[in-house]
């Protein structure tokens, strides 16, 4: 290993002593460069061999290659590449070569090379590159396009591009992205072919006997590659990506109408076919350019109303959800868009308005839907409306948590009496284990809006409720509302009923310590315990719940004495990293870097 290693050193030499007799290294700068260079030597020869080593020896000699190119610009000096850069850049490509032949699985590792070579190395070495790469990973369909592209876009080959998506073909017969990629290559290299053309004929020179293939020229190979994937591949959605593709092209409109034919001919059963004839209408030629806002608006909404016809032909033909969604995202998209003109805003609201509710007939309105349509009749003051179509989405998704949710707030915003039946109706129908939005939010209506018994009442059955997240979450709502509304004894009676019902939240506890403080004579004793009760549940895991008790114990009510005795318990119940931040918080406290609660330093 020792000689090979030598060997590989004294390789290195010549190009050392180039750097240092240009002037783009000092000696002492080589001196460095070989002593870092015999240590990654080393561990590439190792019996054991890492990757990351590889990967280190790769990056060290990028990095030399980066400086030396820096420094070229600095001092103006382009001469001896061949024997400073290229012993280098064959350098890496051979130990690249040796780490892709050893752990060829890693893509990673192909795709640097990839990099690599097209930064630094030659044509030829970037094209064997791929070409390794993809004996070993031909599964991959992004490699094979990635190869592709390289050959078109950055080695100018439109042949090599060509064979390479045919022989991705092979192995992926059915894949819709290869089959796009090689569509768009073929249009890029007819765009190629007529650019060269005009070249040739604005210089006025003769070619000869060559003339340039009209049927390639028009786009007659992408066509094939056309048909040959619709044969593969079915749907709308598939001809669609090709025919935006075709539309980038300027000379493709004979290949936009085959495709256009097609699809009317043999998707009008697919909702993206109607979707993308409907919003073509938008974009159909009209009036000549008109300069006033009115005439505008005016010609939009004739547009509009085209596509709408068709739309609603789209709808008598395919009634089904999917066709409405596409139907009512376009009414959407136009009411969304800004406009001055208030004829026209009036005119997309009614028109939106009109197929929620053409759609909500047909029961083939999306859930999501419904959100916005309820918010759509809210802004335009149709409050009733509003109700109405909560109340109706209620019955259509019955068990839907986020629609019952929607329908609650809008009911309880509105103010209306059909809340308190319905916030019944949705815990009958809504998952149990789902339902925590439902009780807060019914919780939140009956505290503003329904008696003091009736509050209770709704408490007292969610405390009860098989969920233990629903009874430990309403447990601080229930007391923070007894304090307000009855005052502190009333709170301090339903805490002592509950302070041994689990599950608890530390909310719960905290909550009442808030109560006990905001006593003009806080009691300490029952500080103490809603302390005690507290680090009984939270007292392993919780060292800033240690931190507030001992504070408390230094305050003005509190007795200072108790905190060595609170210090040795937290230390004994706290596990993992919270016992190093407690020792931590309270060392800062004991320094005067953290206040007590009477706001004095302790010391």
């Amino acid at each position: 290993m020792a000689d090979y290693v030598q060997q590989r050193l004294e390789d290195r030499i010549p190009g050392l002593e180039q750097l240092e007799r240009v002037g783009l290294f000092t000696k002492k700068e080589v001196k460095s460069m070989l002593k870092r260079s015999t240590a990654l030597e080393y561990k590439l020869n190792r019996s054991v061999l890492s990757k990351d080593d590889f990967i280190a020896y790769i990056q060290y000699e990028i990095n030399v290659l980066e400086l030396i190119k820096k420094r070229r610009a600095r001092i103006g000096y382009q001469f001896k590449r061949e024997d400073i850069e290229f012993p280098i850049i064959r350098r890496v490509v051979s130990v690249f070569r040796r780490a892709t032949t050893k752990w060829q699985e890693d893509v990673q590792l192909w795709l640097s090379h990839v990099a690599f070579s097209k930064k630094w190395g030659t044509k030829a070495q970037l094209s064997k590159v791929f070409s390794s790469m993809l004996a070993i990973h031909p599964d991959k369909p992004s490699l094979w396009i990635m190869a592709a592209k390289c050959e078109m876009e950055d080695l100018e080959s439109s042949e090599s591009a060509r064979h390479l998506f045919l022989r991705a073909l092979r192995f992926h017969p059915e894949n819709k992205k290869v089959y796009q990629e090689y569509f768009r290559m073929e249009l890029m290299h007819a765009e190629k072919l007529r650019r060269q053309q005009q070249e040739l004929e604005l210089a006025k020179i003769d070619i000869g006997e060559y003339e340039f293939s009209p049927d390639i020229l028009s786009g007659k190979l992408a066509e094939v590659v056309y048909i040959e994937a619709k044969q593969k591949i079915k749907g709308a959605e598939f001809m669609l990506s090709l025919l935006n593709i075709a539309a980038i092209f300027d000379f493709t409109k004979e290949l936009q109408d085959t495709i256009l034919q097609d699809l009317q001919k043999e998707h009008t059963d697919d909702s993206m076919t109607w979707d993308f004839m409907a919003r073509r209408e938008l974009e159909a030629a009209g009036a000549p350019e008109l300069q006033s806002a009115q005439g505008r608006a005016s010609d939009a909404n004739r547009r509009e109303e085209c596509c709408c016809a068709v739309y609603e032909e789209g709808v008598r033909s395919l009634n089904t959800e999917p066709m409405w969604t596409c139907y009512v995202s376009f009414c959407l998209d136009r009411f969304k868009r800004k406009t001055n003109v208030a004829e026209l805003k009036e005119k997309r609201k009614e028109r939106l308005l009109g197929v929620f509710q053409s759609a909500y007939d047909a029961s083939l309105l999306q859930e999501s839907f419904y959100k916005t349509w309820i918010q759509v009749l809210l802004s335009s003051g149709e409050t009733e409306s509003a109700a109405q179509v909560a109340i109706a989405a209620t019955k259509r998704f019955s068990q839907s948590l986020e629609t019952w949710n929607l329908s609650l707030q809008t009911l309880v915003h509105l103010e209306r009496a059909e809340a308190g039946l319905l916030f019944q109706e949705a815990l009958k129908n809504v998952n149990p284990k789902d339902s925590l939005p439902l009780w807060q939010l019914q919780a939140e209506w009956n505290m503003a809006s329904r008696t003091p018994e009736e509050t209770e009442a709704m408490f007292q059955k969610a405390l009860s409720s098989p969920v233990p997240a629903i009874s430990a979450a309403l447990k601080e709502t229930y007391l923070e509302w007894a304090y307000k509304t009855s005052g502190y004894k009333k709170a301090r009676k339903i805490f002592k009923s509950l302070h041994e019902h689990r599950p608890f939240t530390k909310a719960f506890f905290t909550k009442m310590i808030q109560i006990e403080k905001e006593q003009e004579k806080p009691n300490m004793s029952n500080l103490r315990d809603c302390y005690e009760r507290a680090l009984r549940e939270f007292g392993s895991s919780d060292d800033d719940l240690w931190m507030d008790y001992i504070r408390e114990e230094l305050g003005a009510h509190g007795s200072p004495e108790n905190c060595g005795k609170l210090h040795w318990r937290a230390i004994k119940s706290l596990v993992g990293e919270s016992v190093e931040r407690f020792t931590t918080q309270y060392t800062l406290m004991q320094t005067g870097h953290i206040y007590s609660q009477s706001g004095e330093t302790n010391i």
